[in-house]
């Protein structure tokens, strides 16, 4: 019996659906299609909390909200209230994109001089990913009061009921998430505040299956849906957090929470074989992507054959050039001026082209774009309405910094960490100054019309994964669900806004998907070549097809998430 279901297993690659662009087998699921709204999340229950809430007559940022709390419940190892908050709205009423930035701020409390005492006393010249230092104002709840106030239908209370009503009466955790909780637990609960008793059962993670509960969370979510989202910048959660930090000797204030505001700014984009990407200037890192963009049409992408020696050598060369620039440049617009426009030119972009040979490169260094003058999740929702959202939100390491305010429910983030102390770098650490941000959302307009809102979570990986999704589709025809299921490549080691500077190319990452051979042949460009066991991202989309009203929708093979519409 045994040899018959091996002989059975062994030949199932024989019978399955070839890949219509090599030839070689693999699996991958159907996209869902649905006329009347969408959601795509990285936990199925936040998804179907997100579709509730738009067959309640909520709009897809009533849901997009709904999902966000919900996630911040039931992925605490991705998002959370303690972190960032960023989206991309299309509005259908007014016809336009809107971009907002809902990231917090440094202390003003604390100087360069005394965070660099901090440091010292730490004997570290970095700052540390936990504890009170790294902590920045969470941006998220303004996020989402200034996406509900502007595009909101449904009432708070009705947005966050059913976050609320999982978080007192328990959700089952799901196989992913509870492996990178269950990880997380040993270095957090060393912490300040109460992270063993909000985030542990009987001091470990809770485990695949097993139901949660966090009513701390439930009565903080209360709060905010009764109260509005001023209750945590001005009210009596702005007060128990500037208690609590005086408390640990943290520099968090309530003057910095009542100072906070998110910001609606323009994106910006480049035009791609006809589609136009869409991404928010710094200081996030979108805008990595479109550089990547303006190097890659300036080859025949599509005839390299995808995920061919080639392809991927001038997919990892253009990484590392738009890299660069992203470690000298991408900061606060408001303590430094980006040139962002020249940054993301087409003339640029031919500029920086030139420096990609046949070998992979080493050490590379910025370019001078105004010579050209002269973990993480995301979520998207659609509505019956047209109106589509693309938003990213997070903690920035799993579950951030650590440290938990008793009775509040929530992990605060450690982007504060991004900062360098190298003083004159854009980058560089001042009070009351957003920290370079990973997290970016991302939106795809086709002849001036919405096609995509879509992300791949995942740190330095999100620029990277924008682009090939976007390659996958444009230049090799794949559908939805199979761009984000084809095989990824990752490249690390580049030059970071912290300061770290590549001197010997990174190394590259490749999923098991992508054959020998071509590992062989890469080696034999110069690049340094490692199976990755994560870290390629998590996908989320939703696609609009205009000429059959429908939202097509795809979510990530490697999570344990679902697209699902109605």
């Amino acid at each position: 019996m045994f040899r018959i279901v091996c002989l059975f297993l062994c030949a199932l690659p024989l019978f399955a659906q070839p890949d219509r662009l090599t030839g070689r087998t693999f699996a991958t699921r159907s996209e869902v299609i649905a006329p009347n709204g969408m959601v795509a999340t990285s936990q199925p229950l936040a998804t179907q909390i997100g579709l509730d809430i738009l067959k309640q007559g909520g709009s897809a940022v009533d849901a997009a909200i709904a999902a966000n709390a919900a996630l911040g419940l039931m992925e605490p190892t991705g998002c959370g209230i303690g972190g960032d908050l960023y989206a991309i709205v299309w509005d259908a009423k007014t016809q336009k994109l809107y971009g907002l930035n809902a990231s917090g701020r440094s202390p003003l409390g604390l100087s360069y001089d005394q965070l660099a005492e901090e440091l010292r006393k730490l004997e570290r010249e970095t700052i540390p990913p936990l504890g009170h230092l790294p902590i920045s104002v969470p941006g998220a709840v303004s996020g989402w009061g200034a996406l509900h106030g502007k595009f909101g239908k449904l009432p708070l209370t009705k947005v966050l009921a059913p976050a609320i009503d999982y978080a007192r009466n328990g959700f089952p955790v799901s196989e992913l998430i509870a492996y990178y909780w269950d990880r997380s637990v040993p270095r957090l609960s060393k912490q300040p505040g109460a992270f063993k008793q909000h985030f542990t059962i009987d001091g470990r993670g809770p485990r695949k299956g097993e139901i949660f509960k966090n009513p701390a969370l439930a009565d903080t979510y209360q709060i905010i849906a009764e109260k509005g989202t001023n209750a945590f910048y001005k009210g009596e959660l702005a007060d128990k957090m500037d208690a609590f930090f005086r408390e640990i000797g943290g520099y968090l204030r309530k003057e910095d929470f009542e100072k906070h505001t998110a910001d609606w700014v323009d994106s910006v984009s480049v035009n791609y074989r006809g589609y136009d990407l869409y991404e928010l200037p710094p200081n996030g890192q979108g805008i990595a992507a479109l550089q990547m963009l303006q190097v890659l049409k300036q080859h025949d992408v599509a005839s390299l054959g995808h995920n061919s020696a080639e392809f991927l050598h001038l997919m990892v060369e253009a990484k590392k050039l738009a890299f660069e620039d992203r470690a000298k440049y991408y900061a606060d617009m408001d303590f430094y001026k980006v040139p962002v426009k020249e940054l993301i030119s087409e003339a640029y972009g031919r500029q920086r082209n030139k420096l990609i040979g046949d070998r992979a490169s080493e050490r590379l260094e910025a370019g001078n774009p105004k010579l050209e003058e002269g973990d993480t999740i995301y979520l998207a929702a659609a509505d019956k309405d047209g109106n589509m959202v693309s938003l990213i939100q997070s903690n920035y390491r799993g579950m951030g910094s650590g440290v938990v305010v008793p009775g509040l429910g929530f992990v605060f983030q450690d982007r504060g960490e991004l900062f360098t102390m190298e003083k004159g770098h854009a980058n560089v650490y001042e009070p009351g100054k957003r920290p370079f941000q990973t997290i970016i959302p991302a939106f795809v307009m086709k002849d001036g019309k919405p096609f995509m809102a879509y992300g791949v979570m995942g740190g330095a990986m999100q620029p990277q994964g924008h682009v090939q999704i976007l390659v996958n589709m444009i230049d090799y025809g794949m559908n939805l669900q199979e761009a984000g299921d084809a095989a990824r490549w990752r490249h690390g080691g580049s030059s970071q806004p912290t300061g770290e500077v590549m001197t010997d190319g990174g190394y590259v990452e490749l999923e098991s998907g992508i054959p020998w051979q071509i590992w062989r042949d890469l080696r034999s460009k110069g690049h340094r070549i490692r199976p990755g066991s994560g870290g390629f991202g998590g996908y989320q989309a939703i696609m609009w097809d205009a000429e059959q009203g429908v939202y097509y929708g795809a979510s990530e093979s490697r999570k344990d998430g679902q697209a699902a519409g109605y």
